[in-house]
């Protein structure tokens, strides 16, 4: 069972550390508004090109982008399949916890509602009224 649910989780994780970084956030971001060349998606970042490339291997690997090369020019554009699966998961946690919440909130107003004990008397056994 453990085991599924890690093979099940495992591209849940690359997309998860894919969107970790600011700078493949930003290409995320750009490549919303539709596709772009590389050179495109690089410019507005202060780094070498072979450095943002590994950026774009790291999204095209988790399989929020997608790659088509005509002539000398490589294009990105955005994969909705994996955000979509991020926001199912964030969508069951978000139930999950909802729920969790829920029944820790009726429990506190059942606490909170029922008349607290009355306070004891000091008195020892031996004292009588």
């Amino acid at each position: 069972m453990v085991r599924r649910m890690a093979n099940q989780s495992a591209p849940l994780n690359q997309v998860f550390q894919a969107l970790a970084d600011p700078t493949r956030r930003a290409v995320i971001e750009r490549l919303g508004s539709g596709s772009a060349a590389v050179s495109e998606l690089a410019a507005p970042f202060d780094m070498a090109l072979p450095s943002f490339l590994q950026h774009l291997r790291v999204l095209e690997a988790s399989g929020l982008v997608r790659s088509a090369k005509a002539g000398r020019v490589r294009t990105y554009e955005l994969s909705t399949r994996p955000l979509e699966a991020v926001g199912t998961w964030l969508e069951a946690q978000r139930s999950h916890w909802e729920r969790r919440l829920d029944g820790f909130d009726a429990y506190v107003l059942s606490l909170k509602s029922k008349t607290p004990p009355k306070p004891r008397t000091n008195r020892s056994k031996k004292e009588k009224p």
